[in-house]
């Protein structure tokens, strides 16, 4: 039996073992049809039945139950916090098997491609906001106190992650070892994440970005958080008003920056004055995008998927302009875009 027919009947007896349980008594299993997967080891499948459709997430057994499952017990806190995000139906985590509700094929991303005017995008990327306000609010107490958020942005995970960028961007995509060309970039790099890293943090997605965000009707449900954590609050709003996938319209990126700023209590963010707020905006965009064009020259280098290259020159001429906007960055700029632009 190939591998992929004996994991469908796995499925389909799972299913049914769901269905013992009480869930989706009367309906009746006509398919089961594997969908691409992400990245990781999960495998992911969608159940048609005569009513409607589900979406069965198949990832590794879980050998311990007392440690939390990264993903059901985070989605357990959020939804009852006010976050949109898919309902689990069922799961057994000892045989890797989560049910869940079924959001569709339409991210945020491709759902933009029918927007027809600015008006229109700025109604959705104002819903996203508020949305992202809620997880952003959040009382430290609460988060503190159910044990699942316990990594932190510090310097140390900020740099790792510039580290990362600097071996297969410099490294792979641009070919450039020069250790000390390396070592003058990074030590501005290594200044910025220290003033990020002193910041008043609150929990983070990790990864807000429009193609993690999916549209189902007229709601907008945050989908792989599983790895959030705590960040200071312009990281997932630079995630989201940055994204290398798509561009805002200067006036409603404006808008919805102030429009964050406004609504977030100064005690979440604690960064005083809009000034200052931007300024450590535009520290997180130079490190989020950053590592963003490593992610994109990783992605090329152990796989040969050419798909995210086209990303790379409009995150890092995002960079540069970042970088032209502020004296303390000159430095950063030359050095950075001296070894870019010669390779």
């Amino acid at each position: 039996m190939k591998p992929e027919q004996a994991e469908r009947f796995f499925i389909e007896e799972l299913f049914g073992q769901s269905q013992e349980k009480g869930f989706a008594t009367k309906e009746k299993l006509d398919l089961v049809d594997k969908l691409a997967g992400d990245a990781s080891t999960r495998r992911y499948y969608r159940l048609f039945t005569e009513k409607t459709s589900y979406v069965v997430c198949l990832d590794n057994p879980q050998t311990d139950m007392s440690v939390p499952h990264a993903f059901v017990s985070k989605q357990e806190f959020l939804k009852k916090a006010g976050v949109r995000v898919p309902d689990v139906l069922d799961a057994q985590l000892s045989r890797g098997y989560i049910l869940e509700e079924d959001l569709g094929d339409v991210t945020f991303l491709t759902h933009l491609a029918r927007i027809s005017d600015p008006k229109e995008e700025m109604r959705l990327y104002q819903k996203v906001v508020e949305q992202l306000l809620t997880l952003h609010r959040l009382p430290r107490t609460a988060i503190e106190s159910s044990g699942l958020f316990n990594l932190a942005f510090d310097h140390e995970k900020y740099m790792q992650e510039m580290d990362f960028t600097f071996k297969f961007f410099f490294g792979h995509f641009l070919k450039y070892t020069d250790e000390e060309g390396i070592a003058l970039v990074r030590g501005e790099f290594d200044t910025i994440c220290q003033r990020l890293a002193k910041q008043p943090m609150v929990l983070t997605h990790r990864d807000f970005h429009s193609r993690n965000i999916m549209v189902k009707g007229e709601e907008l449900i945050f989908i792989d958080f599983q790895d959030a954590r705590w960040g200071i609050p312009q990281y997932d709003l630079v995630s989201l008003l940055e994204d290398c996938y798509y561009q805002i319209s200067p006036e409603n990126h404006d808008r919805l920056k102030r429009l964050y700023f406004e609504q977030l209590p100064a005690s979440a963010h604690g960064q005083g004055s809009w000034e200052t707020f931007c300024e450590f905006y535009d520290d997180m965009l130079l490190q989020r995008v950053f590592k963003a064009v490593g992610s994109f020259s990783y992605i090329y280098a152990t796989r040969q998927d050419a798909r995210y290259l086209k990303y790379i020159g409009y995150a890092m001429e995002k960079i540069r302009c970042t970088l032209m906007s502020r004296p303390r960055y000159q430095k950063l700029r030359q050095q950075l875009f001296g070894i870019y632009y010669a390779s």
